[in-house]
This record gives C-alpha cells, sequence and structure tokens, in this order.
C-alpha cells in the first residue's frame, strides 16, 4: 500500500493567529499554505474573510485564495477537488502541503472521503417548502424529521429550514438517513495522513483578538469592499454569508448606526467562534495547542515537534 501524503492541518477559530503559525511551520517544513477557508475562496473579499496579505504570507506560496469570484456557487465539494489537484502539484515539485483555515467542512472534505453524492428532487423539495411556510409548518416539518432521523432532529432547530428540508429529502430518497450517511463517509479511510492542531485561547483573550480584528478590518478599507459587494448582492448568494456582511451592510443602508454594526459584527464573530471549538471539540483527531502568551514560532515548533515524534 502507498504511503499517503503527510497533511498538517493548522486550525482553530477566527483570530486564534493561524495564519502565522502556518507561515512558520511551511518554511520549517519547506512548504506552502492552502486555505481552508470558505470565505477566502472569493475575490474581491480580503478583508472581509480576513486573507492573509502579502507581508503576512512572508514570501511563502498560499494557495486557494480568490480563486472564484464572489457571484459564483462555491461547495465543499469543488474544494475537494481543486485542493486535491493543489496538493499534487505540491508533491510533483517536492514541496510539503500545509492546510491553514478554521472551515471544518471544508476540512472534513478533504480528509475524509465524503461521498457528496446524496441525490436530490426539486419537486419533494418545493413539497416540503411548501409545508414549512403553512402555519405551524415549520415545527411539523420538524416532527417529519425526528420520525425518520431523530439525530439530526435534535441537532437542527426547526426555523432551520433549509437543512431540516434537506435531511428529510435524503431520507425519502435513499431510504437511509443523513446521519447514517454522515456517519458512513466518517467511517471511511481518507486520502491522507492528516495531523489537526487547533491553537487554543483562553475565552476572553480570544474575544479580545476578534474585536481588535474587525476594528483593524475597519481601518484596512471594510466599509469600501463592502460597498462594492453589496451592488453584487443579488447574484452572490454564498459570498454574502461572510461573517460581518450583513452587519455592515445593514450600518451603510442606514439601517442601523455603524458603531451598531461594527458591535453586531463582533458578536457575530465570537458567536462563530464558539461553532467553530464546538466543531473541533467533536472530531477526535484534534490535538489542541496553547497559544496564550507563545510566539507564531513557538507554536510551529511545537505542531513540528509533534510530526516529527509520530
Amino acid at each position: 500500500m502507498a504511503e499517503k501524503q503527510l497533511l498538517p492541518v493548522v486550525t482553530g477559530p477566527t483570530a486564534s493567529g493561524k495564519t502565522a503559525c502556518a507561515v512558520c511551520l511551511a518554511r520549517k517544513m519547506g512548504g506552502e499554505v492552502i486555505s481552508a477557508d470558505s470565505m477566502q475562496v472569493f475575490q474581491g473579499m480580503e478583508i472581509l474573510s480576513a486573507a492573509p496579505t502579502m507581508e503576512e504570507r512572508q514570501g511563502i506560496p498560499h494557495h486557494m485564495i480568490g480563486v472564484a469570484p464572489p457571484t459564483q456557487p462555491f461547495s465543499a465539494s469543488i474544494y475537494r477537488e481543486q485542493t486535491a489537484e493543489c496538493i499534487r502539484d505540491m508533491a510533483n515539485r517536492g514541496k510539503q502541503p500545509i492546510l491553514c483555515g478554521g472551515t471544518g467542512l471544508y476540512i472534513d472534505a478533504l480528509t475524509r472521503p465524503m461521498s457528496f453524492s446524496q441525490p436530490g428532487d426539486e419537486a419533494l423539495r418545493q413539497e416540503l417548502h411548501a409545508i414549512a411556510d403553512e402555519p405551524g409548518g415549520r415545527q411539523r416539518l420538524h416532527r417529519m424529521l425526528a420520525e425518520c432521523d431523530p439525530e439530526s432532529a435534535a441537532r437542527l432547530h426547526p426555523n432551520d429550514v433549509r437543512r431540516v428540508v434537506r435531511a428529510i429529502e435524503v431520507y425519502r430518497l435513499t431510504g437511509i438517513s443523513l446521519t447514517e450517511h454522515n456517519r458512513r463517509d466518517q467511517a471511511r479511510q481518507g486520502d491522507y495522513d492528516e495531523r489537526i492542531f487547533a491553537l487554543e485561547w483562553p475565552r476572553d483573550a480570544l474575544y479580545a483578538r476578534i474585536d481588535r480584528r474587525v476594528e483593524e478590518m475597519l481601518k484596512a478599507g471594510l466599509l469600501k469592499e463592502v460597498r462594492a459587494l453589496m451592488r453584487l448582492e443579488k447574484e452572490q448568494p454564498t459570498a454574502v454569508q461572510a461573517i460581518g456582511y450583513k452587519e455592515i451592510a445593514a450600518a451603510l443602508r442606514g439601517e442601523t448606526t455603524l458603531a451598531e454594526g461594527v458591535a453586531r459584527m463582533q458578536q457575530a464573530s465570537r458567536n462563530y467562534a464558539k461553532r467553530q471549538i464546538t466543531w473541533l471539540k467533536r472530531d477526535g483527531r484534534t490535538q489542541w495547542i496553547p497559544a496564550m502568551g507563545r510566539s507564531a514560532e513557538e507554536i510551529a515548533q511545537d505542531i513540528y515537534e509533534r510530526i516529527e515524534r509520530k
């Protein structure tokens, strides 16, 4: 059996210092960095997605940043296909790929052989959405899900209609719950020897870093970038999901003050960090690396030594 490609993964919640750590690690290992961020793939969203600047990259090549226009849908399956090609290219050039980012779905899409093959049926989907639009329909839809996939029902809120509908749709079309599909995906062996390292911060310190990052985004030209994206809003269903877009756009439309928009963006970013931490804690592959009071170089050295020991 061929030896699997080593793939260090530097992850963690937003504003935890992943980029600086990945750059240091790439320098130690003769590597290049691949972004695992669902918003950094889009062009024209460099500030909103906190894409690393040329200065922050320190001469280390970065991939999967700005590869799609914001008007183009971009999925986890597209990400896996394009990133796998990046990894093959690096291997051919003798470079060590290093994955860096906080989008758990993209990390799983690459490191777990997720099938992405559950069928869809537009007529059934419309039928289920019609139920959700009826009085009490969301609760009824959620009860339908509980009957066929109680684990997904426990995980999803009745107001998350899109995901509730999708879970019911998968069961109706395959006779297998979405939970079971996901369980089978996770049981498969992946293509890489992934080593997942998550940067860990005390909650208060992380939140302070998040608030500072939002302030730095404003200084870097966030308002100008959001204004440009607003002109394309109807054409970019995926890109406008970026944390902070709707909060700042509301301020620019005069629906709130800028101070309120910034505060809401900071809160949305903190909430996102909580979700990222929850996702990573559920993944038994994750090794948590203390980051408080340590430089990026020290953290990267810790990761490097852990890889070498294994």
